[in-house]
Formats: C-alpha cells, sequence, structure tokens
C-alpha cells in the first residue's frame, strides 16, 4: 500500500481494517467505511460513511454524493457538485509573489509553495498557493455556489508529510486564514442563526487568551498537566500560528520532532484545530472522537475486539481507532483518557 506523496484515498476496505493514507488533510477512504453498534439504552446506534469527510463525487472510485446534506453546511454549495477541483485549482492559476500578494497574474509559478523546500518568490518568479488552492474569484462552471471571496491560508507542510505519527509528529506550520479560507463553501458556520450554527471561535481574530494558551501548553493528558511550551505540540489539535511570514513557517514545519513548541501568545484557532480536511474516522471530520466519554480505555484505545464499552468502541475495532490517531500508541495518553478538547480547555 503506497503511504507516502500524493495519496489521499485507499481502496474500498473490509470489515474491521483502517484505511491507510496518513496526509494531514485525511484519507478519503472513510467515507466508505459504515460503523453501527448497540448503545447503552439498547438503541441501535450508526455513523456512516458520508458522515466523515467531504463527500466528493468521483464514481470511477466508488466515491457518491453526500446523501443527506444537500447543501454545505452553513453555505450553498450544492452537495452533487462536490469535486477535488471545489477546492483545488486544477490548473495551478493561484500564485504567491515576492511581496505575498496571491492572484491569477504575474510572474510565472517555477515551483510549489507548500513546502519547507520549496522555492521562494522573487521579482521573476512566483509559487504556487499552499495545496494549489483556489482564491478570490474562483468558481466552477458546474458550481452552484458564488464565487470565493477569500485567497488560500498562509501555511508550510514537511517534505515528508504522508507517515506514520506512531514516533513523532508530522507538523503543518499553519500561519493564518484557514478558517477565513473555508468559509469560501461555510460562510454562515459560525453564525447565530440556523439549525447547524456553531459558536466556537475560529479564524484570525480567535486569538487563544493567556490561559488557554497555558492550558495547550501544559496539557499533556487526562490529569496531566506537567507540560512544557517548548515540547507542548501536537498535530491532534494543530493551531495557527498568527504569522503570514513564509520564512517562519518553514523553520517550523516538520515531521523529526525538531520543533515541538507550543503557541507564544499570538495562536489562533482554526477549522482545522478540531477537524481534518478531507475525511477522518469520525462523524463531522473530527480528528478524535467528541461522542465518546473516553478516547482511552484502560491503556487501549477503544475497539469491539477487546472488550471496550460499545459507547466508546462505536463499532471500530481496535486498529481503526488507532489509525484515527495517525498510529500513536495509547500510552502517549492517560489510563483512562478524555476528549482533546482539553487539550485548550484543561477540564478534564
Amino acid at each position: 500500500m503506497q503511504t507516502q506523496g500524493h495519496y489521499v484515498s485507499s481502496p474500498n476496505l473490509g470489515q474491521g481494517l483502517a484505511p491507510t493514507q496518513l496526509t494531514p488533510g485525511g484519507d478519503f477512504g472513510w467515507l466508505r467505511k459504515n460503523f453501527q453498534w448497540q448503545a447503552k439504552d439498547g438503541g441501535q446506534e450508526r455513523s456512516s460513511g458520508d458522515r466523515h469527510g467531504h463527500n466528493i463525487v468521483a464514481a470511477d472510485y466508488g466515491y457518491s454524493a453526500d446523501a443527506i446534506l444537500r447543501t454545505a453546511p452553513g453555505g450553498s454549495f450544492q452537495a452533487a457538485n462536490l469535486s477535488c477541483t471545489s477546492c483545488h485549482d486544477p490548473h495551478g492559476r493561484y500564485r504567491r509573489d515576492v511581496n505575498g500578494t496571491i492572484s491569477t497574474a504575474g510572474p510565472a509559478v517555477v515551483g510549489s509553495g507548500s513546502y519547507t523546500n520549496s522555492t521562494n518568490p522573487d521579482s521573476n518568479a512566483s509559487v504556487g498557493t499552499y495545496r494549489m488552492l483556489a482564491g478570490k474569484g474562483y468558481q466552477q462552471k458546474l458550481s452552484s455556489g458564488s464565487a470565493f471571496i477569500t485567497d488560500p491560508p498562509a501555511a508550510v507542510a514537511p517534505v515528508n508529510y504522508n507517515r506514520s505519527e506512531a514516533m513523532t509528529d508530522t507538523r503543518v506550520a499553519y500561519g493564518s486564514g484557514m478558517s477565513e479560507w473555508c468559509q469560501n463553501c461555510h460562510g454562515n458556520i459560525h453564525s447565530s442563526e440556523g439549525a447547524r450554527s456553531r459558536q466556537h471561535p475560529a479564524g484570525n481574530n480567535a486569538r487563544l487568551s493567556a490561559d488557554t494558551t497555558n492550558n495547550y501548553n501544559f496539557y499533556v493528558a487526562s490529569g496531566n498537566l506537567t507540560g512544557r511550551q517548548d515540547t507542548a505540540y501536537t498535530s491532534m489539535v494543530p493551531y495557527e500560528m498568527g504569522t503570514d511570514d513564509f520564512g517562519v513557517l518553514k523553520q517550523v514545519a516538520n515531521s523529526n520532532g525538531s520543533n515541538l513548541s507550543g503557541p507564544d501568545g499570538s495562536g489562533n484557532v482554526m477549522c482545522l484545530s478540531c477537524h481534518r480536511a478531507h475525511a477522518s474516522g469520525w462523524d463531522s471530520i473530527t480528528r478524535w472522537n467528541n461522542q465518546a466519554t473516553l478516547l482511552v480505555s484502560n491503556g487501549r484505545y477503544p475497539g469491539i475486539d477487546n472488550g471496550a464499552s460499545a459507547d466508546d468502541a462505536q463499532g471500530r475495532t481496535e486498529a481503526e481507532t488507532r489509525k484515527t490517531f495517525y498510529d500513536r500508541p495509547a500510552s502517549r495518553y492517560a489510563l483512562f483518557q478524555r476528549s482533546l478538547c482539553n487539550k485548550c480547555h484543561a477540564k478534564d
């Protein structure tokens, strides 16, 4: 199984087997994994595949439109028209110049702008936007949505990014603008109106307070607040650094554990602090299971094959649950680990 580079989809997998691609955005293979279980109250619960991510329409690869949501939550984009090119410009026209300006004109694109080893733009050359994400004015011919009003975020990924995190994290240096870019399709997701409104702050103005910054840096696991700022970072709960300086971002992004520093007072929450961009093993594309009491139970990831509570395992095998943690050993957490919301809120 290929697990390096630009691979974002595992083939159709059998029962109990987890998708294997470990890019920061997640494996679309989770869209084909359906889970069901009997809850404590005796009712039948279900976690359907189309709740696990952005349901791209790609019939040749077995992907179809969302069976429930007809439009993007908080927006008007039609689910039936969602594809990879809804977010990524297939022609790579969007570019970043030496002044940091993003446009579809200017000096020729001479390389990717996504990685720590990417060429820097100069007066004669531009680089591509992060992950070839589209910017202002972008609109698919059949998009059924409004043209984009926000440019791609400032972010840099390490060269080796599709990998197990059993030993070290894959740290994408998110600088600024991710949540603002997501609002191209989910413009009202933080509105107080509507059944799908979400109130958690996110974006360039959602700065981590002094208390939240301290929580992030001190929190290690449930009941353990002995951490330090220089070793606090986890890619399970990433944050934006509050900068668009690509020189700084290139110094921070890594996959070898060389920089594990936590927020220093300028960080902010973004959509990807809690969600993956493509797909995950959990409902609402979350990085961890927000519907379970325990993420680790008696030192093991909950699974239907190890005696865990059905409400914690939620139809997954231990191996499937571990893969959603990108192969991290359960011993990295508390014996009875609760939600990773506590990385910022430190309530359990």
